[in-house]
Parts: structure tokens; sequence; C-alpha cells
């Protein structure tokens, strides 16, 4: 190991502690989505607002936290993003208590603007602490520490939230309306306890990020010759097309992650796998991701390249795709939880490929590309209402209940397809456009 190296160590393991955080946190909407379809009697469509709620957040504080963390720098704003977090955590006292769908997507998007400046400081960071070359290996090295969390924070609030609900679901068609509200009060009770020590953890990590001593870096900048003198370019970021092509294939990426990390547990449950089994089909996802994550940080650079990590996954995910229409039952399931593959070297390699060379313009690109998480809340309900539009048309046939949703479930699926061609056209050709001039 070489001194910058070690020199790196210490930060790179404090981003790895706070990339740990993001998982645990975003993952447990696998969760939450049938927690709240039950608690707050939803479609398919309005069960998948809890990712809306997420992800929107990205869209109207990326630009805002990327002048935050300009004025205040990375650490502080790591900091201020926790303890937003933290306070969206609390939330969910009040919203568990009124049982109120809105309340809790308040306390969700609280939680996302927190994320929203954390990742806004920390995704460029760890891109840019080292040579660029190898920024898809430390941003999987996060990855690792991201989904292992976020694993554990899905088993943990599956077993916490979704403990019994098949027999309260079972139990609401027959029950009276008080019975119903009792039983209904009892489930939002679960919510207490596990939100109140998530919001005393955040708490003490914002507290000790701000006492850590992580390095200043900044972004090499783009140089030009002009007149047989280097200059810094004078570009601006609107002359750089394969940044957009990033950010678009990002959005769709996002897209496509969260549905293969938060429909599957309501998608086993559609097949008729119990609650108490589909709770760790999560998990399945994201050990698959981490199983990735781990050939990348072998492999990436010496032996393949970011940009070919990137069309090995978008090909994976196009027949993983395929393969989830083509089956039924526990094997689609298993096919959902195989995009964890496919997904894993995604982030990690478009990030480098987007930042190369944007110097100044870094910190405004990379706020762009947390923008582009938005697609983790636009793709993911656009799959509930095709579900939903599937069942009406199956419920028109005369299909009973129970399989329309399974095929509905499945069929829907086809949604991925187009998002992985995206990411396949940027990791070929999109990248290498560094003008808009031929």
């Amino acid at each position: 190991m070489n001194t910058t190296q070690k020199n790196n160590l210490v930060p790179i393991l404090i981003i790895g502690g706070l990339f740990a955080i993001f998982g645990f946190v975003t993952w447990i909407n696998g969760a939450l989505i049938p927690f709240m379809r039950t608690l707050n009697e939803l479609t398919e469509a309005q069960s998948y607002f809890v990712a809306t709620a997420s992800y929107i957040s990205f869209v109207v504080m990326a630009l805002p936290a990327s002048y935050v963390i300009n004025k205040i720098g990375y650490r502080n704003g790591i900091s201020l993003g926790l303890a937003v977090m933290a306070v969206g955590a609390l939330v969910f006292i009040p919203a568990a208590d009124a049982r109120t769908y809105w309340v809790f997507l308040l306390a969700i998007f609280i939680q996302g603007i927190g994320m929203t400046i954390c990742q806004t400081a920390a995704n460029p960071y760890i891109t840019i602490l080292g040579p660029i070359e190898s920024g898809a290996k430390r941003m999987a090295m996060m990855g690792i520490a991201n989904k292992v969390a976020g694993a554990l924070g899905s088993v943990i609030f599956g077993a916490l939230l979704l403990s019994g609900i098949d027999e309260v679901n079972e139990k609401l068609g027959t029950v009276s309306d008080d019975e119903k509200n009792v039983l209904l009060d009892t489930m939002a009770d679960s919510v207490h306890t596990p939100y109140i020590v998530m919001a005393v953890i955040l708490f003490i990590f914002a507290f000790f990020i701000r006492k850590a001593n992580l390095p200043h870096v900044e972004a090499a900048e783009e140089e030009v010759v002009v007149e047989g003198e280097v200059r810094k370019s004078s570009k601006s970021i609107f002359e750089y097309p394969h940044l957009w092509l990033g950010v678009l294939a990002l959005f769709v990426y996002v897209g496509a992650e969260v549905i293969a990390g938060d429909t599957i547990i309501a998608y086993g449950i559609s097949l008729g796998i119990s609650a108490d089994d589909a709770k760790w089909f999560t998990t399945y996802t994201l050990m698959a991701m981490v199983a990735t994550y781990a050939v990348g940080v072998v492999l990436i650079p010496k032996y393949i390249k970011q940009k070919t990590a990137l069309i090995i996954s978008a090909i994976l995910g196009i027949v993983f795709s395929i393969c989830i229409l083509s089956t039924t039952g526990f094997t689609s399931v298993l096919f959902v939880a195989a995009l964890g593959i496919a997904n894993a070297l995604v982030w990690p390699a478009i990030w480098p490929l987007t930042l190369d060379g944007l110097g100044r313009h870094t910190k405004t690109a990379s706020a762009l590309l947390i923008m582009a998480i938005s697609g983790g809340a636009i793709i993911p309900p656009l799959y509930g209402r095709l579900v939903d539009a599937g069942k009406h048309e199956m419920m028109t046939n005369g299909v009973q209940d129970a399989a329309e949703l399974s095929v509905a479930s499945t069929s829907s699926y086809w949604i991925l397809i187009p998002c992985y061609l995206i990411v396949l056209f940027f990791a070929v050709w999109g990248h290498k456009i560094k003008s808009w001039k031929k």
C-alpha cells in the first residue's frame, strides 16, 4: 500500500460507514411498501409512493445541496444531512400515531432531503479521493457497505413491520370497523421503537462526522491548448454531452435498481408466497449486489475497464429482465433478485465516467447526478400503475383476483428493458461524447 492509499484509508472507512447508513435507510422501503399498503389500505400504485417520497427529494434538494456544500464543505454537509435524516425518522412517530399516509410520506421525504445532502457530498468525494481510473473500484467498496447494511435493514424492518401481516390481511375483510381500527393501530405501533433508535444513531453519527478528520479534495481541471499555451477549460456545464447522457443513464438505472429491490417482496406475496418467506427477498437482491461489488473491487481497473463492467452489467440486466417475463413462481423471483448482479457495478461505473474531465463543474455535475436518483421516484410507481392496469384488464375478462395480480405483476417488469438499453448506450458510446461538436 502506497502513502496515498494509507492517507486515504481512514476517510474511505468513514465514507464507507456513511454509505452503510444510506443503504440501511434506503432499502427498508422494500418492507415499508407492503406494510403501508396494508396499514393505509392502498392500491399497488399508491403503495409505491413510498419510493416516490424518498427519491423525489433528490430533484428538489440536489442543486440547493450543491450550493450548501460549496459554502460549508463536504464534512459539514454530510453532518447536516445526517441530522436532517434523524429529524425525518422522528416524524415517523406522529405519522404512526395518526395512521395517516401523507404524514408517513412527509417523514420519508424529510429523510430523503437529508440523504440528498449527504449523497451530494459523499459521491463526488469518494470518486475524486484518488485516481479517476480507479473511481469505480472505490465506489464498489462503498457499494458493499451500502448493500450489506441495506440487507440488514431489510431483514430487521421486515421482521418488525411484516410480522403477522398475512393474518391481518385475512382479517381485514371480515371484521367490523372497530376491530379493523384496533388491528391497524397495533400494526402502526410497531413503527415507534425502530425509528426512535434510528434517530438517535443518526444524531450520534452527525456529531462524530463533524469532528472527523476528512482531507480536503478537489477535482482536477480540464486543460486545453490555446495558441501553444495550456489553459484551464472555460466550457460551461452545458457543453459536456457525456454529462447529460450520464444523468439520463443514472436516472433509468436507479429506477431499475429500486424496482429490483423494493418490488420483490410485494411481488413474492402476489405470487402466493407468505410474507414470512417473502420478507427475505430484498436481501437476495442486495446480497447478489454485494457479491458483484466484491468482484468489481478485485477486477477494476486492473483486469477490466469501468466501461467494460458497465457494458456487461447492462447486457445482464436485459437478459435477466427477459427471464423474469419468461418464468413463473419462485424462479421468476430469483431472476428479480439476480438483477442485483446486473445492477451492482452500474452506479460505480457511471459516476467516474460522467465526472471525468469536468473540473470546476464537478460539484454541480454531482448535484445533477444526484437529481437523477429521482428515477427511483418515477419508474417504480409506473411499474405499480402497470400492475394495476393489468389487474383491471384481467378483471374485465373474468380472471380471479389472485391470478390477475400474479400475472400483472410479472408482465409489468417489461419496463426494465428500455432502462437497461439506455445504460448500454451510455456504456458503449455516450460516455465518449465529450463535445457537441464533431
